[in-house]
């Protein structure tokens, strides 16, 4: 399967250090590291996802 990631449009470009990759996966949502996009990724839910955007709204 060849996944086609998006990088955030909160990137601040090619030099940010905290940037991630989002995928859509038969099974949910690929998310990787944008430096290191060879390293594999985390697979989500759709609802898993949900929550982890909320949970991170809500420390910052």
């Amino acid at each position: 399967m060849s996944i086609q990631w998006r990088k955030s449009s909160h990137s601040g470009g090619a030099n940010d250090e905290h940037c991630v990759e989002l995928g859509r996966l038969t099974s949910g949502l690929g998310v990787r590291d944008s430096k290191a996009p060879n390293s594999g990724y985390l697979t989500l839910t759709s609802t898993q996802f949900t929550e982890l955007v909320e949970e991170i709204k809500r420390k910052h």
